[in-house]
């Protein structure tokens, strides 16, 4: 594909941020909020649940079909492509072979945010090939 028709930010790649986390959070409590509301209504309605997607598993390699991964996002944590975990305290994480790594946004230990510099080194360091 022509690069000057393709633009760099339609590939999908986005980094988790503070601003990422905030919004899963928000799906988080809309979604329980719908669950609340659902229950009242009909106690027997049958939810629509989402499975992961195949090949977007954990330790899988990235499919061709997202594009080609920028360099500065080798290593870096990044929002999550599979919808499934779209309302899931979780980002993704791709090493230059493209293998897919998942990790909760909890805090680790109880004191390590998904931000803390330590935990990147970390998680650089286990995703390193």
């Amino acid at each position: 594909m022509d690069p000057l028709l393709w633009s760099p930010e339609t590939n999908g790649f986005r980094r988790f941020t503070a601003e990422s986390l905030a919004a899963i959070e928000q799906r988080i409590a809309e979604r329980k909020k719908r669950q609340n509301k659902d229950k009242e209504e009909s106690q027997d309605a049958e939810e629509e649940k989402l499975t992961p997607q195949l090949d977007l598993k954990t330790c899988k390699k990235l499919p061709s079909l997202y594009g080609d991964l920028p360099e500065d996002l080798i290593g870096e944590p990044l929002e999550d492509f599979d919808p499934y975990y779209s309302d899931h305290k979780t980002f993704m994480v791709l090493n230059k072979r493209r293998t897919i790594f998942r990790f909760t946004a909890m805090p680790a230990l109880f004191i390590l945010g998904p931000f803390n510099p330590v935990r990147k080194a970390a998680i650089k360091i286990l995703t390193h090939s």
